[in-house]
């Protein structure tokens, strides 16, 4: 795969929307909240339209080939989350449960919903393989990682309830929350419409696509707004989560690949797939429980800087251990 190509089409074009994103927000144009609006924008509408329409143009043999991309995405993704939990709640005397909790949310899961489709169609194509990658995963961390991350949060101190307002939480509402999600329905919806043999008619798509293509370029956008609202301090603990998620994530998710033998191509997404920075819903909920919020996101944002470095090079070194098995 042409590294030239992937820097100039993939990694490029992030850098410079990403980059007015964030001179607008230094700028005053817009604010942190703004950012929110449009993260919401993103994950209630254009991310579902764009997973659902791209996901009902496949068929069941595609599905059953994925059968073990869905299993070692599970596996793996929930295995390097609940490992970052467990490090940093007992390997710094300071956190709490609930910072290890926040860490995990952020550090142990890729914000795939937001750059998902911006980094993986101009590498892999705009195909149904590419939105069955971006589905999987973003099930994976909205559906699964989410409802274990908030459950352990709410677990881990009830002061924050306290402080924060919220009442504390039964361990099923965090995953019924965010099965009614759309961005997690969505994709199972047309899961479902395509095991079942029913067939979407083209004439509905084009309805669809208008909201779709809005889907990675504002993502991108109030990501750069985002970061424009941070102050960036570096730890040992920040440095610690970059390090976990953009080495620890990808290599592990490499070497399942490759001892289950999965298909050449779908292993290739799921490496970028897990080279990507961490969940932005993290943040999100770091701020809302005013827990971690500092460290969290200068994690986030250095993961965002070392992205530039590391896509390309785990795609190589996805390209060299295939060669080699």
């Amino acid at each position: 795969m042409n590294m030239m190509h992937i820097i100039l089409y993939a990694i490029v074009p992030i850098l410079v929307v990403m980059l007015a994103g964030f001179i607008a927000g230094k700028k005053g144009a817009f604010s942190g909240d703004d950012a929110k609006k449009f993260n919401k924008v993103v994950l209630d509408f254009a991310l579902p339209a764009a997973l659902f329409v791209s996901i009902v143009q496949a068929d069941r043999e595609m599905l059953a080939k994925d059968l073990k991309l869905t299993l070692i995405s599970l596996v793996v993704i929930m295995a390097c989350f609940m490992m970052v939990y467990f490090i940093y709640k007992y390997c710094f005397k300071k956190n709490t449960g609930a910072d290890a909790a926040i860490m995990a949310l952020i550090s142990g899961s890729p914000t795939i919903g937001f750059l998902g489709f911006a980094i993986l169609e101009p590498i892999f194509g705009t195909t149904p393989a590419v939105a069955l990658v971006v589905a999987i995963v973003g099930i994976v961390v909205n559906a699964v990682g989410i409802p274990v991350g908030l459950s352990l949060l709410n677990a881990a101190d009830e002061t924050i309830a306290e402080r924060t307002g919220h009442k504390k939480e039964s361990a099923w509402k965090p995953v019924i929350h965010a099965l009614e999600q759309p961005v997690a329905w969505a994709p199972i919806l047309a899961v479902v419409m395509v095991l079942c043999g029913i067939k979407w008619p083209a004439y509905l798509s084009p309805s669809f696509d208008l909201i779709a293509k809005a889907n990675a370029s504002m993502a991108v956008f109030a990501a750069g707004i985002t970061l424009s609202a941070v102050k960036v301090t570096l730890n040992w603990q920040v440095i610690l989560g970059s390090i976990l998620k953009m080495i620890v994530m990808p290599a592990m998710l490499l070497i399942a690949g490759l001892l289950f033998h999965m298909d050449p191509m779908n292993l290739k997404m799921l490496v970028v797939a897990g080279t990507l920075p961490p969940a932005f819903s993290g943040i999100i909920i770091a701020s809302e429980y005013n827990t971690y919020v500092a460290d969290g996101t200068s994690s986030l944002t250095l993961s965002v800087i070392l992205f530039m470095g590391f896509c390309p090079l785990w795609i190589w070194l996805t390209d060299v251990a295939l060669a080699a098995f």
